[in-house]
């Protein structure tokens, strides 16, 4: 009965777990065995903000995968590259990029 009732005050519940974790669904694998240190985030935390997305690959080497393009806090437009955490695989990092250049990062706990 509490089930029917919190269906009915919201609906698309499931519809809204469903269409974040399609925002989070690989689109392209790269490298499935990548995983990222504690000592590369260090060095990406270090990194300036609009570097070029050449320099943070150089440390962060290939992505295990590419993600569907999103949006920045600010709503911008931003390619995304995930990368699973060393030390907890099943976070992930998410590196944001508006075009050739860094413009961020976040995490994804799955």
């Amino acid at each position: 009965m509490l089930a029917l009732a919190a269906l009915l005050i919201s609906p698309n519940i499931n519809q809204d777990q469903a269409q974040e974790a399609e925002a989070f669904t690989c689109i392209r694998q790269e490298q499935p065995k990548s995983l990222v240190s504690r000592d590369q985030i260090k060095k990406l935390l270090e990194t300036d903000l609009q570097a070029p997305k050449a320099t943070v690959q150089e440390f962060l080497n290939a992505p295990y995968c590419v993600l569907s393009p999103g949006k920045t806090e600010a709503g911008l437009p931003a390619e995304r590259e995930a990368y699973p955490l060393e030390f907890d695989p099943q976070t992930w990092l998410v590196v944001l990029y508006d075009g050739d250049r860094y413009i961020g990062y976040d995490f994804r706990f799955r």
